[in-house]
């Protein structure tokens, strides 16, 4: 399955989101506050989606994936 890199982040929002549902950990819920998507489909961090970036960019030229 592959996903596109808006798929990617939304998958691992929902993952956090989840996570925090089980724990109420508050780091966890600021991280949340922090790259959840605004109406302009942007982080609300506007550093957040740089860092996402960042780290796709890294898996793609470190991974050992297909």
């Amino acid at each position: 399955m592959m996903l596109t890199v808006q798929e990617a982040y939304a998958a691992m929002f929902r993952h956090l989101e989840q996570y925090y549902g089980r724990t109420q950990a508050d780091d966890v819920g600021a991280l949340l506050g922090d790259l959840q998507l605004a109406e302009n489909g942007e982080p609300f961090d506007p550093a957040a989606w740089h860092d996402w970036m960042e780290a796709v960019m890294w898996v793609k030229q470190h991974s050992e994936m297909p």
